[in-house]
């Protein structure tokens, strides 16, 4: 891993464990979501996000600035949730002009570009690793000195999250923002779940269909994992974690009608860049809370819902979809919880769980409009 161009001093991955101190600077050996044991060397002053979403992890770390040491990354931040992007940029205006890459697996990532920019590290999806794997390009890299570091909070976020966090605090250095921000997590999710411990009631099944109106396919939506086990710490019965075999996957419109969901949640986001005739729901922050209402109402009226009784009896919501690939989900998990057993959880206040999360943790000020709900009576 050329250790001359490291340094002399390689910590263990042990490193990376809650309640050890922080280290001294010099090159660190971390052991990745991949299970691979990579040196390098930190605090990192020059990175690439493979991934431009990782700089909600990123920004929760590095607060004072969140972008300094960001050289290039992929483009996907401002197409997949432009309202976000465009706070940011707003105050941290430089990132307008941050080289950017496409996804590996789609062929659109310049190798020879990422060498130009002299990054400390590449930081990687755990999502990519087959293509990556496929391409050779952890070994092409590793030539010119460059290691990559694979993260994830999309395939296994409830096993990968924390160790996620942990190493990205040990790349720049931030090792007890690290800490403080999985401790919150960790404490605010178990807000939902020490609650539903030992809790006898009904279990409500819900369909949660991802990405609902990006495109005129029905219905993509999550196994036991990421949103759909949200669902379950939620006190919900996920109709499609028997269905699907793995994180993603697609229901058909007749398997929604025969699994009769008592409640109905899509994901949303401003997906103007992706897909501008889309009739998806554009929660996110700042949104539109009318305009994203009408939207979730039409998608009801397609085949896998308009004949079922919860199209009409207001248990039909829209979250943001980017809960699903950021350090977030506590706060999608409270508000799930909060859908589907109103009575119990009477006195969480989600909104001020994420306004009380950004005014410790991040850069930019809180701006509601990541969630909404139909109103039977309209």
């Amino acid at each position: 891993m050329h250790v001359a161009r490291r340094g002399l001093l390689a910590l263990s991955a042990a490193a990376l464990l809650p309640g050890l101190p922080a280290r001294a600077a010099g090159p660190v050996q971390i052991t990745d979501i991949a299970g691979r044991n990579v040196t390098v060397p930190a605090p990192v002053n020059r990175m690439i996000l493979g991934e431009g979403r990782q700089s909600y992890l990123v920004a929760a770390l590095d607060k004072d600035n969140p972008f300094g040491r960001v050289v290039g990354w992929r483009d996907d931040f401002r197409k997949a949730d432009l309202d976000g992007y465009t706070i940011y940029e707003t105050q941290y205006p430089q990132i307008a002009q941050l080289p950017t890459f496409g996804g590996w697996k789609d062929g659109a990532f310049d190798i020879e570009q990422v060498i130009a920019l002299h990054p400390d590290v590449v930081v990687m999806n755990l999502e990519s690793k087959v293509a990556i794997d496929d391409g050779g390009l952890i070994g092409k890299l590793d030539r010119m000195g460059i290691p990559i570091v694979f993260i994830d909070f999309r395939e296994k976020p409830f096993e990968h999250a924390e160790r996620s966090i942990a190493i990205m605090g040990a790349l720049l250095g931030r090792t007890e923002e690290a800490r403080a921000l999985a401790e919150y997590r960790a404490a605010q999710i178990a807000r939902v779940t020490d609650r539903l411990r030992g809790f006898s009631g009904p279990r409500p099944k819900v369909m949660i269909e991802r990405a609902a109106g990006y495109d005129e396919s029905c219905c993509m939506s999550f196994g036991d994992e990421n949103f759909g086990r949200m669902v379950t710490l939620a006190g919900g019965e996920n109709i499609a974690a028997s269905l699907i075999p793995g994180t993603f996957g697609t229901v058909n419109p007749e398997q929604v009608v025969a699994a009769r969901p008592d409640v109905v949640i899509v994901t949303g986001s401003n997906w103007k860049l992706y897909a501008p005739d889309g009739a998806w729901v554009g929660v996110g922050p700042g949104a539109d809370q009318g305009l994203a209402q009408a939207r979730l109402r039409q998608l009801m009226d397609r085949p896998a819902y308009r004949t079922l009784p919860v199209a009409r009896s207001g248990r039909v919501h829209a979250i943001w979809h980017q809960f699903y690939d950021s350090p977030y989900q506590f706060v999608a998990i409270q508000v799930i919880a909060k859908w589907l057993h109103p009575e119990l959880f009477a006195d969480l206040d989600p909104d001020a769980t994420f306004r009380d999360f950004h005014a410790r943790f991040l850069p930019v000020a809180y701006h509601p409009g990541y969630w909404v709900s139909l109103n039977p009576a309209a």
